[in-house]
């Protein structure tokens, strides 16, 4: 028996962080009995600015930055033999994104990305996940002193996807994380933002939005471990659902640790039930072991279609399909405005208005 099988045995669907997870539709990627192939999926778009590569190393040249108590997470890196290393040199400004597009074979698979920023970097990262895909994936995202990352995942499968994630971002002094994960498309995704802080004034800005339709699963699993003094994190996920069977699960922990004075946090979480047949899970925690410090709440809310709106949108000549369009843009505007791209707040709306057509108005 292998270390990995000797210490992560296959779940069951009784543990606490699996017991929300459909199992049994996971393509066999948290089955440790089953072989699952290693596949580098990552690539660029275009070419990359200077100062900017995307390297496919050894694995064993960059272990792992954290531990991790995922299946998941610790099979990728016990079976990928090469990762997909996207390197940002120090002191560089990019005014452009850097665009990533996965690539995914017909079989469940394993692939693991590393993000390093350098000091005083400034860049916005983009990763497309789109078309059919089984896969288990791992990204660790380090930030330097003084490091500022704009890092927006786009979950625009097809509709029969599986797509297990963990995101991992390490924050060093001063730096500046700000984290979108949008979660459209897929049969089940369920996706691990985790933020762990190593020196003070650094800060995490963790979105999330999410549409779920008949018989989707998407779950979001949050860990903000507030471990240093004085650092600061803020998370807001949105979510509606429609249809027979959609469901949805978000998971919000922030744990500040003894001696994490100064530290100032909140999460929020809003879901809106737009049909019946709808189930959304919404579990916000807060553990604190300290008592010196700025701030710490977190609040979670989840509510039907508000009729009220739609009336007042009708009563002034708005046909009912269009006014119960623009109440749910509405809703998801908050944080799609903060992507400061017209043309990607319009690509997410499109596919949003494309979901409730599936559904019905």
């Amino acid at each position: 028996m292998s270390l990995l099988t000797s210490n992560y045995l296959t779940p069951h669907g009784r543990e606490e962080e699996w017991r929300f997870t459909p199992l049994k539709r996971l393509a066999g990627l948290h089955d440790l009995s089953l072989d699952v192939a290693d596949h580098i999926s990552i690539s660029s778009k275009a070419a990359l600015a200077a100062g900017v590569s995307l390297t496919t190393p050894d694995a064993a040249e960059f272990p792992p930055g954290y531990a991790s108590n995922d299946v998941v997470t610790n099979r990728i890196r016990q079976n990928v033999k090469k990762i997909s290393l996207l390197s940002i040199d120090k002191d560089i400004e990019l005014s452009e994104p850097i665009f990533l597009k996965r690539s995914c074979g017909n079989t469940a698979e394993l692939s693991r990305l590393v993000i390093q920023a350098g000091v005083n970097s400034r860049a916005t990262v983009i990763i497309e996940n789109n078309g059919s895909a089984q896969i288990g994936e791992e990204i660790e995202i380090s930030l330097a002193a003084g490091a500022s990352l704009n890092f927006i995942t786009l979950q625009e499968w097809d509709r029969d996807a599986v797509h297990v994630g963990q995101h991992h971002a390490i924050i060093a002094k001063d730096a500046q994380f700000t984290s979108y994960v949008v979660s459209i498309g897929g049969s089940v995704v369920r996706i691990s933002p985790t933020v762990e802080f190593t020196g003070p004034g650094a800060f995490a800005d963790l979105y999330g939005i999410y549409f779920a339709t008949d018989g989707q699963h998407l779950e979001h699993r949050i860990h903000v471990d507030h471990n240093v003094p004085n650092a600061k994190s803020r998370v807001n996920y949105k979510g509606a659902l429609a249809g027979n069977d959609a469901r949805t699960v978000w998971i919000g922990d922030v744990f500040i640790h003894k001696g994490a004075d100064g530290t100032d946090t909140y999460e929020l979480n809003r879901n809106l039930l737009l049909t019946d047949g709808a189930r959304a899970d919404s579990v916000p925690n807060l553990e604190i072991e300290t008592g010196e410090i700025i701030g710490a709440g977190h609040a979670s809310t989840t509510g039907r279609f508000d009729d009220e709106q739609l009336f007042y949108l009708q009563s002034r000549g708005i046909p009912s399909d269009i006014a119960r369009r623009l109440v749910i843009r509405g809703f998801f505007a908050e944080i799609v405005s903060k992507l400061k791209s017209e043309e990607l707040e319009e690509r997410l709306m499109g596919r949003i208005d494309d979901e409730l057509a599936k559904v019905g108005e």
